[in-house]
C-alpha cells in the first residue's frame, strides 16, 4: 500500500481483527541523480500491533513529493522489500532461526546493511 491514509485504515481493521501483519516500505531520497534510502520491514504482533502503530514505525499518512511515487525504477528495491518480509515471516513460523528477534528492520541501500529492533536495544 503505498498511501499512507489507506495504510492506517488497513492497519487499524487488522488490529481491531488481532489479525498479526507485516508491513514493509521505503525511505528514498535522489541526491544529485542517485538514489539512497531506507527499506523497512515491521511485524506487527497481535500483542503489540498497537504499541507498534502508536510508535509509528511505518508511515501512516502521505508523504510529501515521495521519490518513490515518481515511477523510478527501482524493481530489485522491491523485490528485496518483499524477500525481507518473506524471511521475516518464515521466522516467526520458525522455519529460519531468529536469534534478535527483531519486530523493525532497516536496510540501508547506501552502506548495504541492516540494523533492527526488538524492544531489547
Amino acid at each position: 500500500v503505498d498511501s499512507g491514509t489507506s495504510r492506517a485504515e488497513i492497519f487499524e481493521l487488522l488490529i481491531k481483527l488481532k489479525i498479526p501483519f507485516i508491513d514493509v516500505g521505503m525511505g528514498l531520497d535522489r541526491d544529485m541523480g542517485a538514489i539512497s534510502g531506507t527499506l523497512r520491514t515491521t511485524s506487527f504482533s497481535q500483542e503489540s500491533a498497537q504499541d507498534l502503530m502508536e510508535k509509528r514505525l511505518a508511515p501512516l499518512s502521505d508523504i510529501p513529493d515521495d521519490v518513490y511515487k515518481n515511477n523510478i525504477q527501482i524493481s530489485e528495491l522491491n523485490a528485496l522489500n518483499a524477500c525481507l518480509a518473506i524471511i521475516k515471516y518464515k521466522q516467526l513460523r520458525g522455519f529460519y532461526v531468529d536469534d534478535n528477534s527483531y519486530y523493525h528492520t532497516l536496510f540501508n541501500i547506501d552502506g548495504l546493511n541492516c540494523v533492527g529492533e526488538n524492544g531489547k536495544n
